[in-house]
């Protein structure tokens, strides 16, 4: 009877486990083309930034090479003097004398009030324009694990619909798995057919020679790539050098 378990290392890649607190591939990708996304609005925000910062050094320029500041000081002195000693001249000296004034005057202005008063964001400012970006990406990091619920909730309020998926699966995995073995026998088939490499043939001479080496120059499994391990199975034909890992074999 065939079964699915364990799960061959390209059937595993193409699943998400629920327990597994690591991100796997699936969502990886997810998550990637959601991270993408914030792009767009991570650039519109460095532009009007910078263009904020731009204007406002323009405003800083202007304000401080415009500035121009006037002072004006004048005076003013009249004196009336009535000559003579008769009635007359006392009396226009007591009348007139009121007129004389002496006035001084000094006026500073400027054009301060004309030019513009910018204002720069501070760095709390800038912090609290990037917070939601920021938080926006935290979120489609940590969107990978409520999404994993999502198969449960469907499966708590639809059962029989859930029963016919992992049927579907099943029956979807194996004939994939029979694709797979009937592909790769076609493909170790012509590998075998084709004379190995002086490569090849220098590290199989290295590890029948210096049985030490096997531990450096380890083979990997032909059909699914992982690395040797004692549990590896090499061909029992003595003419072939394949060597297949646990679940391959």
């Amino acid at each position: 009877k065939q079964t699915l378990l364990p799960l061959l290392r390209e059937e595993t890649s193409s699943f998400i486990f629920p327990c597994k607190l690591a991100l796997q591939r699936p969502e990886l990708q997810h998550m990637v083309m959601e991270l993408l996304k914030c792009i767009p609005l991570l650039l519109f925000l460095f532009f009007v930034c910078g263009l904020d910062h731009f204007i406002f050094t323009i405003l800083s320029i202007i304000q401080h090479h415009s500035f121009i500041e006037y002072s004006y000081q004048s005076s003013h002195h009249l004196s009336v003097n009535v000559m003579g000693t008769s009635l007359m001249a006392e009396l226009l000296r007591s009348t007139i004398g009121a007129l004389n004034t002496s006035f001084e005057s000094e006026v500073e202005t400027s054009n301060l009030a004309c030019l513009p008063q910018p204002t720069g964001m501070t760095r709390q400012q800038y912090l609290n324009t990037f917070l939601p970006l920021g938080a926006l990406a935290l979120l489609c990091l940590a969107q990978v694990y409520p999404f994993r619920l999502r198969r449960a909730i469907a499966a708590f309020y639809f059962p029989k619909r859930e029963k016919t998926r992992v049927l579907f699966l099943y029956n979807k995995l194996l004939r994939q798995r029979k694709n797979f073995l009937y592909l790769q026998r076609g493909r170790v088939a012509r590998q075998a057919r084709q004379p190995p490499g002086l490569g090849t043939l220098l590290r199989q001479w290295c590890r029948r020679r210096w049985p030490w080496l096997r531990r450096y120059l380890r083979q990997r499994c032909t059909l699914c790539g992982t690395p040797e391990t004692p549990r590896h199975q090499p061909c029992p034909n003595p003419d072939c050098s394949a060597s297949y890992c646990e679940s391959c074999w």
